[in-house]
Formats: structure tokens, C-alpha cells, sequence
């Protein structure tokens, strides 16, 4: 039987924010998939923004929703980027983090293309425990103790102990 205290990746989502639909959008998806070996989904806006010259439902990015294997081994690879160093400023108080990077020809295996550009990427990482689809579950929906959700403390202290990632105050 697994361990009901033990904590693990719910999901890795790639974002890559554009701002403005066209040609852009378009090597901002190739980019994500190039990086994920996944297929991207765009993201619409939810209001208009005149300054900007956006308007409500405009396509203004692309994501990636990463489970399993696939989102322990992006997460490795996105470690190493980034030294296996993150901020503590990274992390909600659910344990929840993000952090960004730069450029996705630091991932190995990219070159850069002059056709594509530079893009950098957000990526926001949701940890869980066993038993939290009794929440969300549509017969009889329970609330999860304080005791069984993951703190900012345990999140931090999951990604050293599972990636030899140091966070840095």
C-alpha cells in the first residue's frame, strides 16, 4: 500500500506568454513543443486591456500540461538551467512553486534559430498527496484536514530531498 503521507508532482505547466496572436503565437507553440515534446494549447485573454491593444478572448500565449515521468523529466532538465537553485520566494504556502527561465536554447539538445527567436518560459510546478481527489470528487466531496495538506515547509523540503534542488532565502 503507498504511503498516504508521502508527497508528489500533480502536474508541470509550461507557459510562454506572447502577448499578441500571429506569427509570434505561432514560434512561441513551436518552442513549447519543441522543449515538452508535447503538443501546446493556446491561452486566451479574459478581459481587454486598450493599452495594451489586447481584447477579451484574444490568443496571447501557449501552455503545456506535463504528468507522470514526462513531468519529473522536464522538471530535472529545468533544474539543471537553473543550478539547482531556486529562490524561497518561489514557493506559495501550499507548497506550490514557480520559476522561470530565460531562454529555451539552454535546454539540451536546442540551438538557437534565427527564424524563432528568443523565448523564455514560466514554469509552475503543483505538488500533492494521495486521497486529494476526495475534494474535488462528485460524489460525496470531503474537505482534506489541515494535517494531510502539503506546507510551504514540505514542498521546500520535498524538492531537496527528491531533486537536490537548494533554495536559497
Amino acid at each position: 500500500m503507498a504511503d498516504m503521507r508521502a508527497i508528489g508532482i500533480d502536474k508541470v505547466v509550461v507557459n510562454i506568454g506572447v502577448g499578441e496572436a500571429g506569427e509570434k503565437l505561432v514560434k512561441g507553440q513551436r518552442v513549447l513543443e519543441l522543449v515538452t515534446k508535447r503538443k501546446s494549447v493556446q491561452t486566451r485573454s479574459h478581459r481587454s486591456v486598450r493599452d495594451w491593444g489586447v481584447r477579451k478572448n484574444m490568443p496571447i500565449g501557449a501552455v503545456v500540461t506535463l504528468r507522470g515521468k514526462a513531468a519529473e523529466d522536464f522538471l530535472k532538465e529545468a533544474f539543471e538551467i537553473r543550478n539547482k537553485r531556486l529562490p524561497a520566494y518561489s514557493f506559495d504556502l501550499r507548497g506550490n512553486f514557480s520559476f522561470g527561465i530565460p531562454d529555451y536554447t539552454d535546454f539540451k539538445g536546442m540551438k538557437y534559430d534565427p527564424e524563432i527567436g528568443v523565448f523564455g518560459m514560466d514554469v509552475s510546478v503543483s505538488l500533492r498527496r494521495p486521497g486529494w481527489r476526495v475534494a474535488r470528487r462528485a460524489v460525496a466531496p470531503r474537505r482534506i484536514p489541515r494535517r494531510h495538506r502539503i506546507s510551504r515547509d514540505e514542498g521546500i523540503r520535498f524538492l531537496q530531498d527528491r531533486f537536490g534542488v537548494e533554495v536559497v532565502t
